[in-house]
């Protein structure tokens, strides 16, 4: 086979309002591809307790935000989320973010922005969630919660809630380039000329 046709949704805006979409839509092809880890940003934990809901069966990592991020010494994802997810047998990963980290760390000390953050700012030219499924990625294959050589389906949103899937081959952030995108299932595109 030479050439394989796939359809990518896009979203008129950005936002939770499409996270039921967004879980359909990614439940379908990873389905259709035989892909079983699925990879989901989450913040307080709701997009990760409903990606749960709709990945029954599948193998689930819900990354959040490092402790500290919003504010020194907290976490964001709630008590109540981390046990409905610990339940569900999702594995609740909260490590130091592939882009941010010690580089985050110089730039508000001494004001001037290291590799990671421009990466960051790099990625969100394709929208925030594209940025976030990657960084995910690398987080995830640091922790070693996705299997080695085979694709995955990662979820992120603008914000909250869900509104960007792909699928993608994780790697580590050490071998970053390595990173490979294979499919866009759904993003925001608020400037398409359809809309």
């Amino acid at each position: 086979m030479t050439e394989y046709i796939a359809q990518t949704v896009y979203f008129g805006k950005s936002g939770p309002e499409n996270t039921e979409r967004t879980l359909a839509l990614a439940r379908e092809r990873a389905e259709a591809l035989g892909i079983d880890t699925v990879l989901v940003a989450t913040t307080g934990g709701a997009t990760a307790v409903r990606a749960a809901e709709v990945f029954a069966g599948f193998t689930v990592v819900a990354v959040t935000h490092s402790t500290g991020f919003a504010a020194p010494h907290q976490q964001e994802l709630t008590p109540k989320n981390a046990a409905a997810l610990t339940r569900t047998g999702v594995h609740i990963l909260t490590t130091t973010h592939a882009f941010g980290g010690v580089g985050r760390a110089v730039r508000k000390k001494l004001g001037t922005y290291e590799v990671e953050e421009i990466i960051a700012f790099t990625l969100r030219i394709f929208g925030q969630g594209m940025k976030v499924v990657a960084e995910i990625a690398l987080m995830a294959g640091d922790a070693g919660l996705v299997p080695e050589n085979k694709p995955v389906l990662a979820i992120a949103g603008t914000g909250q809630g869900a509104d960007t899937a792909v699928i993608l081959y994780p790697t580590h952030a050490q071998t970053f380039f390595d990173l490979e995108f294979t499919e866009i299932i759904c993003m925001p595109a608020p400037r398409h000329p359809a809309f």
